[in-house]
């Protein structure tokens, strides 16, 4: 990981705390729930990189690692790694800065497909323009 923290070529697109609401049965976060995340995290690089709405059309190549604990900070790292006409494929890593702790463990990954839609809902070509986001 370069700077650190970040994972080379990637950017920290989100970052929350896991909560005792989002638990299992067995006491560690849902994997739904690191996932609705993931999906966020996936919207925000897609829309920043389009200048408008996207749509999820798929998650895929998703692989839990390490479970997320309560009280563990999750942190959402994106890469935009394919753009075509309309879509576009975000890849994903979340690692989990773990309670009370530095330690720092690479928890989940995955590849989000997003497609740009207009103002109907039907794909529309994604903008030529490079990414406008706020960390450049």
């Amino acid at each position: 990981m370069s700077d650190a923290h970040t994972p080379e070529g990637m950017e920290l697109t989100l970052r929350t705390l896991a909560m005792p609401a989002d638990t299992n049965a067995s006491g560690d976060i849902f994997g739904g729930w690191v996932m609705s995340q993931m999906d966020l995290a996936a919207a925000i690089r897609a829309n920043e990189r389009c200048n408008g709405r996207t749509v999820t059309i798929a998650a895929n190549e998703i692989v839990f690692k390490k479970p997320v604990k309560v009280g563990d900070t999750l942190c959402v790292y994106t890469a935009v790694d394919q753009v075509g006409r309309s879509s576009m494929v975000i890849r994903i890593e979340v690692w989990a800065r773990r309670a009370f702790s530095a330690q720092r463990d690479h928890v989940t990954e995955a590849r989000f497909t997003m497609v740009a839609v207009d103002e109907a809902g039907k794909p529309r070509p994604v903008d030529e323009a490079p990414e406008t986001g706020a960390a450049e």
